[in-house]
């Protein structure tokens, strides 16, 4: 896979980065060779190179107080300022990235990088090929989608509930249509009976408009009270429904585990100070780095007595004796005569506190896993907690709201019953007054008319209900569709983060093989990496997750393959494994879209003509590929390469 290559050089202005006073340099595009001895300034150009990028990863030099990067590309021009305040660097500026996090992690591949660190340290390799993508915001994103899921297959069930009841409102519907019809006819066969009496009774018309009147205002109270008992019974109902949801609402929030305060904020500062730490620590390996390979070669110059030389002060003094042998160096940090082993062995121990600042960081690493894992759980805790707190109270008020509905809905019905109580007293006093057979017959078509009022007002209930299942149902094939594509879109956001898994497991296969073919290593089959599901324990559940294993597959003379340890390796191999499995994260991001540089420091462990062969392999991938080597390990690569020999 190859990039876009960049037209224009770059350019790079650097003051107090590591150990640089200063410097300005160009780079063309392709591959650029640092190369000198150790403590010659070329990982702290590395560092200023990160710096200008947008990483933090930087040492400001010791005895500077503000140090700046400035670095044109393609006519752009990013920046970055370092000052230290209070024990601390703060930077400001302009840099190339936003978000460093995977050139950190897959571009800026110098000895303290994770990623070939992983390999040697066992670290989780999953994780860290995982880190740039926020498996707690696509999760987030999953649970979102989960629950409009839920909601729709809740529509659509209580969907499919209003198309079984409709065959029966519509059957609801005939019977009334039917039973109207029936009314309206007896009805009528009672008018005519009325208005053929009428015509041979002699009553009072002042008597009959007040019969007629007083039985309007009994057949309208009827249906008043009709209709406060329908409105009565819904509320009823409906407060039911109401108090079992709050029931269910408090169970859930009682089921949920006890948090502590403050616990969130708690497990916030200390991630903010593990990331302060680790920070501080890989800064102190880069300077451990930066004076070990000083000290080595010093301590090499010192003992075949060019230092010693050099550092003469008396011009008297023949420059051939100061090259004889000697037991003793002079110190070149104190001045005063030391024994060489002695520097050694300070040396070894830099090398060793060193190694123990490694592991330290591999530590402060583990534990900002856990701490995010928990942050996650208790920030879920949180939001439902919160969700059931606000559901409750919504509940509380629709429970009193209801209540106090049906309160006066209870009210108005006993004072609809008593008004009707006297106005059928008033109807009998009448009737007393009245031809009594017609008046029998008046009352019976009032109470006709309450019929068919209360049939009609059925009707209109039935149709309404069947023209609001008839517009529901309209709905259910947007919900359908609508469901396919959550499905589509869960599917999507659940294989994304299993596609950069694929990707990276397949890239470092690929790659590892046709590497360890390049390099010829002869006693290595395969190098390759395995992609597993393991359950493991978060909080107080158990989830699924995957896990990268790296196999070693040897191989003896006689043709024989067994599987061996990751500590078995060389150092030389454990490098390369390093270096291929930053590679694979490299390619599965896509770093090379983003991050024009590549970086590449600390290569010592591996010998000169397989370096050759590895940069030519990793030429392929960035725009610009910077090495850090050894004066005579760059020897090794062809002479076409850009050179930069001081800094």
């Amino acid at each position: 896979m190859s990039t876009k290559q960049v037209e224009s050089k770059g350019a790079l202005s650097v003051r107090n980065i590591g150990g640089i006073d200063e410097t300005e340099l160009t780079f063309e595009p392709g591959i650029t060779i640092l190369s000198g001895r150790n403590a010659t300034n070329r990982t702290s150009l590395l560092q200023a190179i990160m710096a200008a990028l947008g990483s933090d990863n930087v040492s400001l030099k010791a005895d500077a107080e503000e140090a700046h990067v400035e670095l044109t590309i393609d006519g752009d021009t990013y920046t970055r300022t370092l000052q230290r305040r209070n024990g601390t660097v703060h930077t400001t500026g302009d840099p190339y990235l936003n978000d460093p996090t995977v050139a950190d992690l897959f571009a800026f591949l110098l000895e303290s990088n994770e990623a070939r660190r992983a390999v040697v340290t066992d670290a989780n390799l999953r994780d860290i090929i995982m880190r740039p993508v926020d498996t707690d915001e696509i999760q987030s994103e999953i649970d979102q989608l989960l629950n409009e899921r839920r909601q729709i297959s809740d529509e659509l069930d209580e969907l499919d509930s209003l198309k079984n009841r409709l065959p029966s409102l519509e059957e609801e519907r005939t019977q009334l249509e039917n039973q109207i019809e029936e009314k309206q006819a007896e009805l009528e066969e009672l008018e005519a009976d009325i208005e053929q009496r009428d015509a041979d009774v002699e009553q009072s018309r002042d008597d009959k408009a007040e019969l007629e009147n007083t039985l309007e205002d009994l057949r309208s109270k009827r249906s008043d009270l009709e209709n406060v008992r329908y409105e009565l019974e819904t509320e009823e109902d409906s407060l039911e429904s109401l108090r079992t949801e709050k029931q269910e609402v408090e169970d859930d929030y009682d089921d949920l585990p006890e948090t502590p305060a403050g616990d969130l904020d708690e497990i916030e500062s200390k991630i903010d100070n593990l990331r302060a730490e680790k920070q501080s620590l890989e800064s102190e390996v880069n300077e451990l780095q930066s004076v070990i390979g000083f000290n080595q070669d010093m301590l090499e110059d010192a003992g075949n007595g060019t230092f010693d030389a050099l550092q003469t002060s008396d011009e008297s003094e023949d420059v051939t004796d100061e090259l004889l042998p000697d037991d003793t160096v002079t110190c070149w940090t104190c001045g005063s005569d030391v024994e060489a082993d002695q520097i050694k062995t300070t040396v070894e121990k830099l090398q060793a506190l060193s190694k123990d600042t490694v592991s330290d960081i591999n530590d402060i690493d583990a534990e900002l896993d856990e701490l995010k894992e928990q942050r996650h759980e208790r920030q879920d805790q949180q939001r439902q907690r919160e969700r059931l707190e606000r559901r409750q109270r919504e509940l509380e008020s629709e429970i009193e709201d209801t209540e106090a509905r049906i309160q006066t809905l209870t009210e108005r019905r006993d004072e609809l019953r008593e008004e009707i109580k006297a106005v059928e007293e008033e109807v009998d006093e009448l009737e007393d007054e009245s031809n009594e057979e017609l008046l029998e017959l008046h009352k019976g078509a009032n109470q006709l008319e309450y019929d068919l009022g209360s049939l009609e007002s059925d009707l209109e209930r039935v149709e309404d209900n069947i023209e609001n299942i008839e517009a529901r149902l309209d709905e259910e094939s947007d919900l359908k569709s609508r469901r396919e594509d959550v499905n589509d879109e869960i599917e999507e956001l659940r294989t994304k983060i299993e596609r950069i898994e694929q990707q990276a497991i397949e890239g470092f296969n690929d790659h590892m093989d046709t590497v360890l073919e390049t390099l010829d290593y002869e006693n290595i089959a395969r190098i390759w990496l395995e992609r597993t599901e393991q359950q493991v324990r978060e909080g107080r559940r158990k989830v699924t997750k995957s896990v990268f294993e790296l196999h070693i597959i040897r191989q003896t003379e006689s043709g024989t393959t067994y599987e061996d340890a990751i500590t078995n390796l060389s150092e030389s191999e454990r490098e390369v494994t390093g270096l291929i499995f930053a590679l694979a994260g490299y390619l599965a991001h896509e770093v090379y879209e983003t991050v024009p540089f590549m970086l590449l420091d600390s290569l010592e462990a591996i010998d000169s003509d397989r370096i050759s062969r590895l940069v030519d392999y990793f030429a392929g991938y960035s725009d610009f590929l910077v090495v850090a080597l050894l004066t005579e390990d760059a020897q090794a690569l062809p002479d076409s390469h850009d050179r930069i020999t001081e800094i």
